[in-house]
C-alpha cells in the first residue's frame, strides 16, 4: 500500500508534564522544527547532542533553561526532524515554551500525531502504533511486557508470516488459472492444498495468541449464571473481597445487573452478577433475565453457578442460555453444606462462597483463561485484531473449500480477501477513518 503523507507542518506538543520539581518535556516534529528550536534557543544544534541552552522569548527575556535534543530525518522517532526541549516540569512554563513555538511556526500537535507521522512514515506499523498506547495505559508488568513486545514487532512479524505464506499460495493459484486446461492434480494441487493446511494451522495458533494478547490488555468479561439461589451473588462477594450484591435466602434477589473489577495474578476481571435463568415471576424479574441473556451474549466466559446439592438439575435449568457462550466453567457452590465435596474434573470447580473452599483453585483458573502467566511471547493484540484473524481464517477455509472443486477463481478470491484481512492489522489498507479512530484515542504527545 502507498500511504498517503504526513501533513507537512511542524507540530509541537507538551509530551510529558510532571508538575514542580520534574522534568517536563516539549517535543516538536516537521521540516521546520530545527530552525524553530535554533531560534527560540539562540544558537545552532548538533545532530544528537545534548545541548545545556535558554529558552528565549520574543523580547529576548528568558522563560526557563534546560535541555535541547535534536534528532535528524529519518533517523527519529516519527521520521521527520525531531527536537525535544526538556525543561523545568511548571505546566506554566511549558505552556510558555509551546505558546512560542506556536508563535514561530509550529502548530499544537493532535491526539496521537506524533505516533500517526511514524505510522505514516513507515517508521512503525499499525499494530506498533497501537501498542505504544497499549504501553502508557498498561496497569501492571505483565501487560507492559505484553504491550513492549508488540511494540518491537513480535506480534506484527507472525502476522507477516502468515501474509508470506497466503500471498505465496495466490501466487500458485494464479498460475494454475493461466493453465487452466490441465488437472489441477499435474499442477501440484496435493502441494497447494497442504500448504493450505499448514496456513490455517498457523492463523488459528495466531488467533489463540491474539486472544490472549487481548484478555491482557482488555480483561476478561466474566458473567456469574445460574439458576435463582445457586449463591452467584455470594461468589461475585468473595471474588470481589466486599459485600458488593445484596445476598438473602429468597431466589430471586438479584433483579439487576451488577458489574465488579477485579484484579488476579494482575490481570482484570471485569465480574457481572445477573438474575437468576428461569421462567420469571414478574415483569420487574422478566426485565433482569432479559439483561442477564444479554450479557452472556457479550462474555468471554461464563461462571455457570450451580448447587452443589443438585448440580444436574441446575446445569439442565440453564443449558440453554449458555451454549453460545466461547467457554463456561460450571462452578458447584455450597459444598459446605455437603458430607463431603464432590469430586470434579475438566470444565468444573466445587467451591463455598460462604466459607471460601475452593477460591484458590477458583482464583488460578481465573487467571490462567485470562491470560496469565503466557510466558516470555506474549504480546499485547485489540480486538479488532482478533477479528481481523477470524475473517482471515473463514476465508481460508473458503479457499480450500473452492480448492476442493477445483474452482480455482473463486478459490484466489478468497485467498486475496485473507490478504486483505491480515492487512488491516498492519494497516496495509487504505482506511483512513480506521487510522482516524485509532490515533484520536491517543493522548496529546504521543
Amino acid at each position: 500500500m502507498i500511504r498517503p503523507s504526513a501533513d507537512s507542518a511542524t507540530i509541537v506538543a507538551i509530551a510529558t508534564a510532571p508538575g514542580p520539581g520534574g522534568v517536563g518535556i516539549v517535543r516538536m516534529s516537521g521540516p521546520h522544527a530545527k530552525d524553530i528550536a535554533e531560534t527560540l534557543c539562540a544558537r545552532r544544534l548538533r545532530v544528537r547532542h545534548a545541548h545545556h541552552v535558554r529558552f528565549l522569548d520574543a523580547d529576548g527575556t528568558l522563560i526557563d533553561d534546560g535541555i535541547a535534543l535534536y534528532f535528524r530525518a529519518p533517523a527519529s522517532f516519527t521520521g521527520e526532524d525531531v527536537v525535544e526541549l526538556q525543561a523545568h516540569g511548571s505546566p506554566v512554563l511549558l505552556r510558555a515554551l509551546v505558546a512560542r513555538c506556536i508563535a514561530l511556526g509550529a502548530r499544537q500537535a493532535g491526539p496521537g500525531e506524533f505516533s500517526q507521522r511514524a505510522f505514516l512514515n513507515g517508521k512503525l506499523d499499525l499494530a506498533q502504533a497501537e501498542a505504544i498506547a497499549d504501553l502508557i495505559a498498561a496497569a501492571d508488568l505483565q501487560a507492559a511486557r505484553a504491550a513492549r513486545r508488540s511494540l518491537d514487532g513480535v506480534f506484527s512479524q507472525r502476522v507477516e508470516a502468515v501474509m508470506a505464506g497466503v500471498l505465496g499460495l495466490r501466487v500458485q493459484v494464479e498460475a494454475a488459472i493461466d493453465f487452466a486446461d490441465e488437472p489441477l492434480e499435474t499442477l501440484g494441487g496435493a502441494a497447494l492444498r497442504q500448504a493450505l493446511e499448514a496456513q490455517l494451522e498457523a492463523l488459528d495458533s495466531l488467533r489463540q495468541a491474539a486472544e490472549r494478547g487481548r484478555k491482557l490488555r482488555d480483561g476478561l468479561h466474566v458473567v456469574l449464571a445460574g439458576p435463582p439461589n445457586a449463591g452467584k451473588s455470594s461468589l461475585l462477594n468473595a471474588l470481589a473481597g466486599s459485600a458488593r450484591a445484596i445476598v438473602t435466602d429468597i431466589a430471586g434477589t438479584t433483579r439487576d445487573v451488577l458489574q465488579e473489577t477485579v484484579r488476579i495474578d494482575g490481570v482484570e476481571l471485569t465480574l457481572v452478577d445477573t438474575a437468576g435463568l428461569r421462567e420469571a415471576g414478574d415483569a420487574i424479574e422478566a426485565e433482569g433475565i432479559r439483561r442477564a441473556r444479554a450479557e452472556l451474549a457479550r462474555a468471554d466466559l461464563a461462571l455457570a453457578v450451580l448447587d452443589a446439592r443438585d448440580p444436574e438439575a441446575g446445569r439442565a435449568a440453564v443449558a440453554a442460555d449458555l451454549a453460545a457462550v466461547p467457554q463456561v466453567l460450571w462452578i458447584h457452590n455450597k459444598i459446605d453444606l455437603l458430607p463431603q465435596p464432590p469430586a470434579l474434573d475438566g470444565d468444573a470447580l466445587a467451591v463455598s462462597a460462604r466459607t471460601g473452599a475452593g477460591l484458590p483453585a477458583l482464583h488460578a483458573r481465573l487467571a490462567a483463561l485470562a491470560g496469565a502467566g503466557a510466558g516470555d511471547g506474549a504480546f499485547s493484540a485489540r480486538a479488532r485484531h482478533v477479528d481481523a484473524v477470524a475473517r482471515a481464517q473463514a476465508w481460508l477455509q473458503q479457499a480450500r473449500e473452492e480448492l476442493a472443486q477445483e474452482r480455482l477463481e473463486l478459490a484466489a478470491e478468497a485467498l486475496a480477501a485473507a490478504h486483505a484481512c491480515l492487512g488491516e492489522i498492519g494497516g496495509r489498507v487504505d482506511a483512513d477513518a480506521l487510522l482516524g479512530h485509532i490515533f484520536a484515542s491517543f493522548c496529546i504527545g504521543k
